[in-house]
C-alpha cells in the first residue's frame, strides 16, 4: 500500500512541477517576457494563449492535488489488490493525460477539445493527442471515482453493521 502511495505522491509533484511551469508561461503572455530587474522586460519564448496558461497552471495543480488526495484515502478504500492497483495507475495516467491535454491544448486553435476542426479553431496533431488522451482520462475518472465511492459506501463498517 505505501509503494502505491509514495508512486502516487511522486506523480502528483512532477505534475504539479509541469504546472508551476505552465505559471511562467502565463506570465511571459501576460507581460511579454521575463522581467530581470525593474522595468527591464526580455522577451520569452511563448504559444498559446494567456487565458489556456492560467488553465494549464490550474488544471495541473489541482490534477495534483486530486491524485494527493486519492493516495491518501487509497488505505480507506475497500478494493481488491488488482483494483487498487488499477486506480493507482489509472490516476497517474489521468494526471499525465490531462497534463498533456493543457499543454498541447495550448498549441492547437482547436484548443485540443475535438479530434477535428472547430468552432474555436483548426486542429492539429497535438489538438488530436491531446483530445485524445483527455477524452480518455475523462471516462476514466469517472468510472474510477464512482467504483471507489460506491465500495467506500458500502463497506460494512459505516453501514452500521460492524
Amino acid at each position: 500500500m505505501e509503494r502505491y502511495q509514495k508512486l502516487m505522491i511522486g506523480n502528483a509533484f512532477l505534475v504539479i512541477m509541469i504546472s508551476m511551469l505552465a505559471g511562467f508561461m502565463l506570465g511571459f503572455g501576460l507581460i511579454g517576457g521575463l522581467e530581470i530587474f525593474p522595468g527591464k522586460i526580455i522577451e520569452m519564448p511563448y504559444y498559446g494563449s494567456a487565458d489556456g496558461w492560467a488553465r494549464a497552471h490550474a488544471g495541473g495543480l489541482t490534477n495534483g492535488l486530486l491524485i494527493i488526495g486519492v493516495a491518501l484515502a487509497l488505505p480507506l478504500i475497500p478494493l481488491s489488490e488488482k483494483m487498487r492497483k488499477f486506480n493507482v495507475y489509472g490516476f497517474i495516467f489521468i494526471g499525465w493525460a490531462n497534463t498533456v491535454f493543457y499543454w498541447f491544448g495550448n498549441a492547437a486553435a482547436s484548443r485540443a477539445l475535438s479530434f477535428g476542426d472547430n468552432p474555436l479553431g483548426a486542429t492539429n496533431i497535438l489538438g488530436a493527442i491531446g483530445f485524445g488522451l483527455a477524452f480518455i482520462g475523462a471516462l476514466l475518472i469517472v468510472w474510477l471515482l464512482t467504483h471507489a465511492a460506491l465500495a467506500v459506501l458500502r463497506d460494512k463498517q459505516i453501514m452500521g453493521s460492524e
